[in-house]
């Protein structure tokens, strides 16, 4: 184990077993959900549209469309997606592409970057004890009035204690590397509704804790050091990629 995510602490505090499953087995994953998919290509086409942006070029936003159809269908030739029962494969690019026009013409603030990459120590803010673990990820946007933006699509408004560790995460991440913590934490919920809608959410400061974050970030790595790995049976199971091995566990 050389590094650590916040999406490894959100999973591993999901369910260990399939924190075993996906980062130390590497099983391969038989399927992937739609919802992922559709996710990971919104995500592609804003980062593509800030991308230029950042560099001053103005982009139609039908090629917009054209990066979210063409990570779509590159994503299909990897993985065998799976649909909900009420979802088709037209009906979701059709909705991409209402969603993306909706971010599109949506007034902006000034880019300063986008999928921006850190690797930052996890040090103790209270006592400044190192775990000698580096945290790493990627922040998806960057405003030049010291905002995080924080990109989610989902079937209901987010629940922002949801995503609360990985802001955390985020914000850490941030003063590490700058010296001084975020303005605004936020996050823009991609609605996916018969009347597709889009919603920002920001977090309140009192919810953004370091020091809390570190004692998680602590306590997962005991865990995994330690190989506690267990189910945690839940909604999550529905839809899971490795039902079959976790059946099949004998806690060993």
């Amino acid at each position: 184990m050389d590094h650590l995510s916040a999406s490894q602490m959100n999973l591993y505090f999901q369910c260990s077993l399939k924190y075993k499953f996906q980062y130390i087995d590497k099983l391969p994953k038989p399927f992937k959900a739609s919802g992922l998919i559709f996710g990971s290509a919104i995500h592609s086409a804003i980062s593509w549209f800030h991308k230029n942006q950042l560099t001053g070029r103005n982009v139609p936003v039908e090629k917009l469309f054209s990066i979210f159809n063409a990570d779509w269908y590159g994503q299909k030739v990897e993985s065998v997606i799976r649909y909900k029962e009420t979802e088709t494969e037209t009906a979701l690019l059709l909705l991409g592409r209402e969603l993306l026009n909706l971010y599109y013409h949506q007034p902006k603030a000034l880019v300063k970057g986008t999928e921006v990459p850190f690797t930052v120590p996890l040090v103790n803010p209270r006592n400044g004890e190192n775990l000698r673990m580096n945290l790493e990820g990627f922040i998806d946007l960057l405003e030049e009035n010291d905002s995080i933006v924080e990109f989610k699509t989902s079937v209901k408004t987010i629940d922002l204690k949801d995503v609360n560790l990985q802001l955390t995460a985020y914000s850490y991440a941030y003063e590490m590397l700058y010296g001084k913590r975020p303005r605004n934490l936020r996050v823009v919920n991609f609605l996916k509704l018969k009347k597709p809608k889009m919603i920002s959410l920001e977090a309140k400061n009192g919810t953004i804790d370091h020091q809390r974050f570190f004692n998680l970030a602590e306590a997962a790595l005991k865990g995994i050091r330690s190989g506690v790995f267990f189910p945690r049976h839940s909604w999550w199971c529905d839809g899971c990629e490795f039902v079959e091995p976790c059946r099949a566990w004998d806690g060993k």
